[in-house]
């Protein structure tokens, strides 16, 4: 599965830090393409490794200039953009580490994560200044340094420090925290994920053998940087082959397969919510080169032949949280199954166990568990939460929360998350079973399903559906006559309603708190 082998490769008998890779890849592919960005204009700008590494030197310079020395924390509040990717890896090669948030958060939301990392310097829009210097000032730290910078500028002009200095570069260790990365919240308070230098290059040698990059691959951005997916499996990886990346500011449904035609992609990430988003809005694109594309979370057989079609390619699915860094289950490239989270990644440890740390039998339903060395295949912990860190751990094994079958061929297949089973009169329900079934309905695009407290039966599944055609929705009586012939009773939902679509993080995640409070708020 691994990309044409290359002198000087870097290999993973010794953790190395991800300073290293990129050094690595720059004295290797000096020349060739390391970054293309499309303005959210059209306009379209280029650079090699060499001339990128101009410009992370010149964002090291300005950063240490401002007090980014090795430790300190630098605050990121940006869409994608080359002044992301610069600051991310100026921080890698100062020793600091970054502090990337959501860059459409609200101040107070801004301001938790910047009282909670202390960061020296802070970047933000010129556009949404005015929000983040309100987040600052909520967060008592008046002496943060904030630049202001024009998220489709391909000059960098902020960064006008002199560039630094080969000489000047301090020794970057392997453990060396090199970002902090907040959950997003779809439950609760996010938890601050401590990723070292190790770590990002573990992840992009994961992921660039589990999808056999080669430095003639061009992997395609569209996901917002500022969570892991696009940093572990598409920029990491990137590097880690020395190939290049054709990012986006933001992604976009019907002009994902064009742009992806347009700069000559071969790889690219989704989630199953963008790839509805296409199904529902896109089209086949002329000229779509895509060789290879991972997605997360399931879709329906209908679904993946169509966008199978549509892609040029058999999409694959992984399975990978932030705290594992690469995705530690990813299906393969020969057989892909639409419904398999796949099987064990390359150089990852995973077992699926009960409650009493017992791997279970093939077929059984168990929580996944991953295992490894915290701080070089591991994330490093949870920021300044040693309870919480040590509680999401049991004989060394992280607990991820997310239940699965795993059949004697080695291959997994999600169940949902612990929370996503419902106790109905005493029995046991699937959420995720209940959702499978409504988004098989021919008029149905996507469905969410929470659990409402019930007085009699404990709790009770509530659906919330979005239309394939929002113009001709099913009705709610279609809609439970259909899982009336498909489920249980005690699986079928008490109340059905149909909505626009679903609340989402950044990245696709359902917000499914916010449906629970609508759920409970409709009973009342």
């Amino acid at each position: 599965m691994n990309g044409p082998a290359r002198s000087g490769a870097l290999t993973w008998g010794q953790p190395v830090s991800f300073a290293a890779v990129w050094d690595r890849a720059v004295a290797e592919r000096a020349d060739e393409t390391f970054l293309i960005f499309e303005t959210p204009s059209g306009a379209v700008a280029h650079w090699s490794y060499a001339e990128f590494d101009e410009s992370v030197d010149r964002a090291a310079g300005t950063l240490a200039v401002l007090g980014a020395e090795p430790g300190a924390a630098i605050h990121l509040a940006l869409t994608n953009s080359p002044t992301f990717v610069a600051t991310w890896l100026a921080a890698s090669r100062l020793g600091a580490w970054i502090v990337p948030s959501d860059p459409m958060g609200r101040a107070p939301e801004l301001a938790g994560h910047i009282e909670r990392t202390r960061p020296t310097v802070g970047l933000c829009a010129a556009g949404r200044a005015d929000t983040y210097r309100a987040a600052v000032a909520e967060s008592g730290r008046a002496d943060l340094a904030v630049i202001e910078i024009d998220e489709a500028d391909v000059t960098l002009a902020p960064f006008d420090a002199a560039p630094l200095a080969a000489s000047e570069r301090p020794a970057v260790a392997r453990r060396e925290r090199a970002a902090v990365m907040f959950t997003s919240g779809t439950t609760g308070r996010p938890k601050g994920v401590e990723v070292t230098q190790a770590n990002y290059a573990f992840a992009g040698k994961v992921m660039a053998e589990a999808a056999g990059l080669a430095p003639e691959d061009r992997q395609m951005v569209v996901l917002p940087l500022f969570h892991a997916n696009a940093q572990y499996y598409s920029f990491a990886s990137a590097i880690w082959a020395g190939a290049s990346v054709a990012l986006m500011p933001a992604f976009s449904a019907s002009g994902f397969l064009p742009a992806a035609a347009r700069h000559s992609a071969t790889c690219a990430s989704l989630f199953a919510a963008p790839i509805r988003m296409i199904l529902a809005r896109g089209g086949p694109a002329d000229g779509t080169t895509l060789r290879h594309c991972w997605y997360a979370q399931n879709i329906s057989a209908d679904q993946y032949a169509t966008v199978a079609q549509w892609f040029g390619c058999r999409p694959r699915q992984l399975y990978g949280m932030t705290e594992t860094i690469p995705a530690v289950l990813t299906d393969e490239a020969a057989d892909p199954h639409h419904d398999s989270m796949g099987r064990v990644s390359p150089g990852c440890i995973v077992d699926v166990q009960d409650a009493a740390g017992v791997s279970v039998e093939p077929g059984a339903v168990g929580e996944v568990v991953v295992g490894g060395e915290p701080g070089i295949t591991l994330f490093a912990g949870y920021l300044d939460a040693p309870d919480i860190t040590a509680a999401s751990f049991r004989d060394g094994w992280f607990l991820t929360g997310d239940r699965a079958v795993r059949d004697d061929t080695g291959r997994h297949y999600f169940d949902g998350r612990r929370s996503d089973v419902l106790k109905v009169s005493g029995e046991n329900v699937s959420i995720v079973e209940v959702e499978a079934a409504l988004s098989e309905h021919p008029e149905v695009l996507e469905a969410a399903v929470v659990g409402r407290p019930d007085e009699i039966r404990d709790e009770v599944p509530v659906a919330f559906v979005v239309a394939a055609d929002a113009s001709a929705p099913p009705s709610v009586a279609d809609l439970h006559a259909w899982c009336s012939e498909r489920l249980a009773k005690a699986k079928r939902p008490v109340a059905i309603t149909l909505i626009d679509e679903l609340p989402r993080t950044s990245v696709g995640k359902i917000r499914k708190f916010l449906l629970a409070d609508r759920a409970a708020q409709r009973r009342s």
